[in-house]
């Protein structure tokens, strides 16, 4: 029996139907780690919740430094924030896009690879929910790209470890599987 109702378009409207419940009524921000990453770091959940509850913006997401190869991997979320930190895109595709070979020093400072998970305030959480899926969020298959598009402010914290990786394709559930008995292993 699911927790959430089944008819939701992304993880986001899942948390919006839970953050509804009386019982967290009284909470100001939530968290939404991706279901396709179930091994975020600590340092992602901490930073990004920092961007919300310090009131930096009323969104926030966290992202790692990456090397280049990612540019061709469409599985992989890159994001390109302002000088703030404020989140101007995030693509499946490379970005930024190299159009001249000299400036791909300048390039590698700022590729980011994007971590899946979501700090919200209330409001902000309300009001993304309450917006039609953007046809970007629809052609990227993106919804970061929903509150994005309608002006909403969303953060980057930029987290040193790098991101252990989603689970897109088989061979990621392979290396998920194998991670997970890894660490089951060490517990107690």
């Amino acid at each position: 029996m699911p927790l959430t109702s089944p008819e939701h378009p992304s993880g986001t409207d899942r948390v919006a139907e839970v953050a509804g419940h009386r019982s967290y009524g009284s909470y100001d921000a939530f968290i939404n780690v991706q279901g396709d990453e179930p091994f975020v770091s600590e340092a992602a959940v901490r930073d990004a919740a920092a961007i919300v509850t310090s009131e930096r913006f009323p969104l926030g997401t966290a992202a790692a430094h990456a090397d280049d190869d990612i540019l061709a991997m469409p599985q992989v979320v890159k994001v390109i924030a302002a000088d703030d930190g404020r989140a101007l895109y995030f693509s499946r595709a490379p970005i930024p896009w190299l159009r001249e070979p000299d400036d791909a020093p300048l390039r590698a400072g700022i590729i980011r690879q994007h971590i899946g998970v979501y700090a919200y305030t209330r409001d902000a959480l309300a009001a993304w929910v309450a917006l039609p899926p953007h046809p970007l969020e629809r052609i990227e298959r993106l919804e970061q790209l929903r509150p994005l598009a309608a002006g909403l402010a969303m953060g980057v914290a930029v987290v040193r470890e790098s991101p252990a990786g989603g689970v897109d394709t088989e061979d990621d559930l392979k290396r998920a599987n194998a991670r997970w008995t890894e660490l089951s292993a060490e517990r107690p």
